[in-house]
């Protein structure tokens, strides 16, 4: 996968409260008087800054140490030091680090992680380290922001958001006298039915992670459900909303628009070698080096349904609460987040969208990033994790109904609902563990 987030491994505070105040005057970090100035700049005692990440593929082992460097060199006393490692290392090691007093000051986590660290206590409330630096839910798009809340409390900032897109081979859609990439229902079908004239499958379907179960999210979302109750207490997308996106993913396949058991991964090759002409996939894509010698173009993903709806995964900064946790280092980590955030146009090189709204609407991004366009104009209406404590293992399900409804193992109703009669019994299962 090329996907620095694809990547990833699906992973799992005594609150230390940080005086940075919302007026931005310098204030007391929590016990030991670290300051952050009106400026938001750090005046504390020199600190070393430990950084976990799991940026380890792509562009990024490049562009984090270059950043680092950079704010290092402009910060006398704060030197962030960065211990990069597999998402997967970081789901195992993290939580144990913590507790003690061995984690680091700051790290970058995903937004359905997010709730799983906080039902520990494993972060810090961020609320007032927000205020501080002066962020609001406003600067960045759309509702993602409140994916750092849980039980109403903040502990997150956020990063980058990753939304889907419609990738289309121009060469393919040619073959069959297409020259507008589809952007609705009857749109896309009649392009699907040229193909089909022309000899071409014209989207391959799969049930897996990536591709499969972001496609049917999407679709749930445009056909008025949604994947759980508003509490997530219940499964909700074996309703007839997530019937009817299900039903729509296998008629690909019936009708002999895909293939039958598609290989995971098999569609982005088959759109590479010509072979089909549409790909549901994450913006990450847009960095596949593979891409460079065919002639594509990406869009946003098509309104099968009655309403705009696209998947998008996040990450966000953290604060670990780990035992005796310096107030100073937390300080001047909130600093360094503030400063990644501000030169965050580089990240999309990663395959990424920076999530700071100043950053986006800078025109060089674009300028530089062109590809980028159609995954932007989607953030107004893009949809991001579910914040409930293992929600991930309550989502792999979702991708199991999907994997035994596309090779024909049930029909989509029977695999919507199986598959959501064990995440019920996942969630309870959760409430007993993490507390409601």
């Amino acid at each position: 996968m090329n996907s620095p987030w694809a990547r990833r491994a699906i992973g799992a505070g005594i609150a230390l409260a940080i005086g940075i105040t919302a007026s931005g005057c310098a204030a007391s970090a929590g016990t030991g008087g670290g300051a952050v100035s009106g400026d938001g700049e750090y005046t504390g005692p020199d600190v070393e800054v430990t950084f976990w990440h799991g940026w380890t593929g792509g562009a990024a082992p490049k562009i984090v140490p270059e950043l680092i460097e950079e704010f290092n060199a402009e910060h006398d006393n704060i030197t962030v030091k960065a211990v990069p490692q597999e998402w997967a290392d970081i789901t195992a090691k993290m939580p144990l680090a913590i507790k003690a007093g061995k984690g680091p000051d700051v790290a970058v986590l995903h937004g359905d992680d997010l709730a799983t660290y906080a039902a520990q206590n494993l972060l810090l409330d961020s609320g007032e380290i927000i205020d501080g630096l002066g962020y609001a839910a406003e600067d960045f798009p759309p509702t993602v922001f409140d994916k750092g809340n849980y039980q109403d409390t903040q502990y997150a900032v956020p990063w980058s958001v990753t939304p889907l897109g419609l990738f289309t081979n121009k060469t393919v859609l040619a073959k069959a006298g297409i020259t507008e990439i589809p952007t609705d229902e009857a749109s896309y079908l009649a392009a699907l039915d040229a193909l089909k004239g022309a000899g071409v499958q014209g989207e391959w379907v799969d049930g897996y992670v990536f591709t499969g179960t972001f496609e049917f999210q999407s679709l749930i979302w445009q056909f008025g459900g949604d994947l759980y109750n508003d509490d997530v207490t219940e499964a909700t997308f074996n309703s007839e909303a997530g019937v009817k996106a299900l039903t729509w993913m296998t008629d690909m396949v019936d009708k002999g628009y895909s293939p039958a058991n598609v290989a995971q991964d098999g569609n982005i090759k088959a759109l590479i070698a010509g072979d089909t002409a549409f790909n549901w996939n994450g913006v990450w894509q847009t960095t596949n080096t593979a891409f460079d010698d065919l002639e594509w173009a990406p869009a946003p993903v098509p309104q099968i349904g009655e309403e705009k709806a696209v998947w998008s995964s996040s990450t966000h900064w953290v604060f670990p609460s780990n035992k005796g946790q310096d107030a100073n280092e937390t300080a001047a980590a909130s600093v360094f987040v503030k400063w990644m955030n501000d030169n965050s146009l580089g990240w999309a090189e990663t395959g990424e969208l920076p999530a700071a709204n100043s950053v986006r609407e800078d025109p060089e991004l674009l300028s530089t990033y062109p590809n980028l366009e159609p995954f932007m104009e989607q953030l107004d209406y893009a949809h991001y994790e579910t914040v409930s404590p293992g929600i991930s293992e309550v989502n792999a399900q979702i991708t199991l109904a999907l994997n035994e409804a596309l090779t024909g193992k049930k029909d989509p109703k029977t695999a919507l609902d199986d598959a959501a009669a064990k995440a019920d019994q996942i969630l309870e299962q959760n409430r007993a563990k993490y507390g409601d």
